[in-house]
């Protein structure tokens, strides 16, 4: 049987593999936004007003406002 582990030992290395964790993660969600903008942006330029759900919802986290407010000058603005 294994021999116990202290509860400081434990939540020191659930420390240390939590942040190598983020670390690692961190580097795949950025590639991955980055892959998702470049998507978003190809869509926007060969589709029409008013978008896809997803591109709506891109669109209104990229400008900071309801999709209903945005106009589709802005949008292709955003697609450059």
């Amino acid at each position: 049987m294994a021999e116990r582990m202290s509860t400081a030992t434990r939540m020191d290395r659930a420390r240390a593999n939590g942040k190598i964790s983020r670390i690692v993660n961190g580097h795949l969600k950025r590639k991955e936004r980055t892959n998702r903008d470049k998507k978003m942006v190809e869509l926007i330029q060969k589709g029409t007003f008013p978008y896809i759900p997803s591109v709506q919802t891109w669109v209104s986290e990229q400008l900071g406002k309801p999709f209903t407010q945005v106009t589709e000058a802005e949008a292709k603005e955003l697609a450059k």
